[in-house]
């Protein structure tokens, strides 16, 4: 009885656990108001948050994050033609960005390529690139403790509802399946980018604000009760259509505006990052992957007042740069 009623109590403890190291945040730099480096990682280790993904590495940042048992996603994009048509730009890459702090820095991706759409002009050099990247970490003898992706946005999909019947578009097949014959032998998730602020604020008319923002109280036709497990499910079922069956889809950003677009607003944002963070931490899956951990990326750490594009890509902070939480949200 006591040996039974002990294990309760162990299981339960490591539910939490790893329940709570289901949540990271993604820190952009491109600001001229933001803290220190190490700074930043106080501020996270603070809050207890345990997974980072970062845009830009740079000596500073990696010399921050040594021994903050913090685990971090590296983005490698901004070199991605690079390392994509030359495996001695990988090899540089990887011996300058990763392996000088591997053994103080807790790696767990390097993402090559972030919302590459087939058509860009870049698109040739994701595959390529990831190839690169993961035969540069064999050298430096890290391949076993990093993993090598690349992070997808919805609009790859041509069918998204129901979820059930989602589909890459026809012009994005074959390039999600040199992506998934990367992947599956290397045993890496997919990468993804879910958003349900622009599928709702892009079309207002079919998607409920409260459906979007986790507060829909039932189930609708389709057995669905939050527009991001939808969204997420469409991409797996994605994935099955074109031999993904054994991916797993790790969500790489999604977030919620403060301001600069049609249902954007602080409450909204509020609501969107707890109920986020509360559904993810409960590790109940999704209706097509029950049980199944949803490791997920709140976007963004801070603003970024010098960010190119739309104005509202500056909207997203969950931390003003004072520090200050700017909605009080609870990540444990």
């Amino acid at each position: 009885m006591y040996s039974t009623f002990l294990f309760g109590i162990i299981l339960c403890i490591g539910l939490k656990f790893t329940a709570a190291q289901n949540i990271g945040i993604c820190y952009g730099s491109k600001g001229d108001n933001l803290p220190s480096a190490q700074e930043t990682v106080d501020l996270l280790k603070s809050n207890g948050i345990g997974r980072v993904r970062i845009y830009s590495p740079t000596p500073e940042l990696f010399e921050a994050f040594k021994g903050s048992n913090i685990e971090l996603l590296v983005d490698a994009g901004e070199f991605l033609q690079a390392i994509g048509s030359d495996p001695n730009a990988a090899n540089n890459w990887v011996n300058t960005n990763i392996k000088p702090y591997a053994q103080d820095v807790k790696f767990k991706y390097i993402i090559v390529g972030n919302e590459v759409h087939p058509t860009d002009d870049v698109a040739q050099y994701v595959f390529p690139g990831m190839q690169n990247i993961q035969n540069a970490l064999a050298a430096a003898n890290l391949q076993s403790q990093i993993k090598v992706s690349t992070a997808i946005e919805m609009s790859l999909l041509g069918q998204t509802y129901p979820p059930s019947a989602g589909a890459f578009a026809d012009g994005a097949i074959d390039y999600m399946k040199k992506i998934i014959n990367f992947l599956v032998p290397n045993r890496s998730p997919l990468l993804a980018n879910i958003y349900p602020y622009y599928a709702y604020s892009g079309d207002q008319q079919n998607v409920p604000l409260d459906y979007a923002l986790f507060t829909q109280q039932s189930k609708n036709p389709d057995g669905y009760q939050n527009l991001f497990d939808a969204m997420l499910d469409a991409t797996y079922a994605a994935l099955e259509k074109i031999g993904g069956n054994s991916l797993i889809i790790v969500v790489a950003e999604s977030g919620w505006p403060s301001s600069g677009g049609a249902g954007s607003s602080d409450d909204n944002a509020k609501l969107y990052y707890q109920n986020l963070i509360n559904h993810v931490k409960v590790s109940v899956g999704t209706p097509k992957k029950p049980n199944q951990p949803i490791e997920t990326y709140l976007f963004a750490l801070f603003d970024e007042n010098q960010k190119p594009g739309s104005e509202i890509e500056k909207h997203f902070r969950i931390f003003n740069a004072d520090k200050s939480p700017k909605y009080g949200i609870s990540f444990k």
